[in-house]
């Protein structure tokens, strides 16, 4: 069964930030890194039959505020679509009460053995 929203928390460290990840220069955390905490989040929603997986199409996102070294980030994604096999999510993040990212984002579900086969012909 799907779930129609997921919440999970992630504590900024050095790995995360902008400077680390050569997204920028500043110690704050580094846009890619809310984004793939946001597809995370997404992948947690979904409870799909064994040999099938999801692969993001689309991450449609702004980072509005910096979090610093340390911070706690609560990050959501809520199920807002389904069409066949194309889901759309809400997707945010927190730094405490205050959002500091939001946007959509898009998964497609593919059988993990045929896309793996289009990847890796034999």
């Amino acid at each position: 069964m799907n779930q129609e929203s997921m919440e999970i928390v992630r504590k900024v460290q050095k790995e995360n930030l902008a400077c680390a990840m050569k997204s920028g220069t500043l110690p704050v955390l580094a846009t890619p890194q809310m984004i793939a905490w946001m597809e995370e989040a997404a992948c947690l929603c979904l409870d799909l039959p064994e040999g099938q997986t999801s692969v993001g199409i689309r991450m449609n996102v702004s980072h509005d505020a910096p979090s610093a070294l340390g911070a706690e980030i609560r990050i959501q994604a809520r199920l807002i679509s389904v069409e066949g096999r194309k889901i759309e999510y809400e997707v945010s993040a927190y730094d405490g009460t205050k959002c500091i990212g939001k946007g959509t984002h898009v998964r497609f579900v593919v059988d993990q053995e045929k896309f793996l086969a289009r990847v890796y012909p034999e």
